[in-house]
């Protein structure tokens, strides 16, 4: 109940929070850096733990194979169209160098002491890597300059080897290799750190956060909005927007819910179709809900995300590759959850700041020079690298990001204090 207060100052409770399931568990890997099956596949299914281990694998199939269908082969690209840059470019430099995602910063776990995540000098390091995947021509020439279409445009082709993304940025894409017959153009999920001593904090617990809904002052029948909520928290409402209706998208079984081969083929080939079809999967912002993991009273669980579904979801390209790899899903790749402590401020991403005050037109600053300054870095020769993010680090700190993160630093210890009575200073 702590975590759902608003601040220190005003306890009170205004949203409900539905972006995160109530006891979540996370069964499977939907990010990383990615490697397409039929690379693995014709590399003998080679360790792949190290930024070092990704680039030989992209580079070893890349000079066997120049050309992909009559088109040069794509051994990387990167998606930087607007804010999908944290997506693919910013975000994967802390994830490689061992810190979760809090968003734009690093928060020490010791001092709770907040700081942009370009200032750790791990990080400087991957982006030196990218600039030397960029000389080595192995990052796609258009990677900064593409468009989002054009970026998905191009992993569609099946010929773009590598990528460091998240499904569901480019899901499209991969449907539609699904789809045309090229289940082995598909990418496998790798845990990939800058070097073997790194320890992934991918799957770092943050416990129950996130934003959710409210309703507002001026609602002509709250209460009632009040009931549709709680039908849609009910048994009945999670089963129907998680599983569908009985009968025609699941059945039950021997006391179990199972979904058809036709339904899974579709859900597994054509989900984005599907879900605007039928709704599955599209009402979960509109309610609380349990997350993936947890059981009805059925004994059932009641998401559809869960291993046995999550391995039968899977594509055959999919599981040869997990089989070659001895694992039944990606996330086997990454440490677990239970190896790595949840940590006391949540997700920083999720925080809330104050309207209208200085640190947002400070933090637009930063983010307008990270956008323009990590490119450049990026691009530059390896000889001028150097010079080049530390003039980025520079430009931050003349914006005013000295400031904005003991502001910011400020929100943490509070958020702290509140939810777990710790007096922070």
């Amino acid at each position: 109940m702590n975590r759902l207060k608003y601040s220190l100052e005003d306890q009170a409770i205004y949203t409900i929070p539905t972006n995160m399931g109530v006891d979540n568990v996370t069964f499977d890997a939907t990010g990383g850096f990615e490697i397409q099956q039929r690379v693995l596949k014709e590399l003998g299914y080679p360790e792949v733990k190290t930024l070092e281990d990704y680039e030989n694998v992209l580079r070893a199939y890349y000079e066997k194979h120049p050309t992909i269908d009559g088109q040069p082969t794509i051994p990387l690209t990167l998606n930087a169209d607007d804010w999908k840059i944290m997506i693919t470019v910013t975000n994967p430099a802390f994830q490689a160098t061992g810190a979760p995602d809090d968003g734009e910063y690093y928060i020490d776990p010791e001092t709770y002491e907040a700081k942009l995540h370009y200032k750790r000098p791990e990080e400087r390091e991957y982006f030196r890597w990218l600039n030397k995947m960029y000389n080595e021509g192995l990052l796609d020439k258009d990677a900064f300059v593409q468009k989002d279409d054009q970026y998905k445009s191009k992993i569609a082709s099946g010929r773009v080897l590598g990528l460091i993304d998240q499904e569901w940025n480019y899901q499209e894409a991969e449907n539609a290799l699904k789809s045309s017959g090229k289940d082995d153009a598909t990418y496998a999920h790798f845990s990939v750190s800058l070097n073997d001593e790194i320890v992934d904090h991918t799957f770092q617990p943050a416990g129950f956060d996130g934003y959710g809904i409210g309703i507002t002052t001026s609602a002509k029948d709250p209460v009632r909005i009040i009931k549709f909520m709680d039908w849609l928290a009910s048994d009945e409402g999670q089963v129907l927007r998680n599983w569908g209706i009985e009968g025609e998208h699941y059945n039950v079984e021997d006391g179990k819910r199972v979904i058809p081969d036709d339904v899974q083929d579709r859900k597994t080939n054509d989900n984005s179709n599907f879900s605007k079809e039928t709704g599955i999967g599209m009402y979960n912002i509109f309610s609380a809900r349990y997350g993936d993991g947890v059981k009805d009273s059925t004994d059932n669980y009641y998401t559809t995300n869960f291993p046995e579904q999550i391995v039968a979801g899977y594509t055959a390209a999919e599981k040869e590759t997990l089989k070659a790899y001895g694992i039944t899903t990606w996330k086997e790749f990454y440490p677990a959850e239970e190896d790595l402590p949840v940590k006391d401020w949540g997700a920083a991403y999720n925080m809330s700041v104050p309207s209208g005050t200085d640190y947002e037109v400070t933090f637009q600053k930063t983010q307008d020079i990270i956008r323009k300054r990590i490119p450049e870095a990026v691009l530059t020769t390896p000889a001028n690298f150097d010079a080049t993010y530390d003039a980025l680090l520079a430009d931050l700190d003349k914006a005013g990001a000295v400031e904005m993160e003991k502001q910011f630093t400020v929100w943490v210890k509070e958020r702290v204090s509140l939810w777990t009575g710790k007096d922070v200073k």
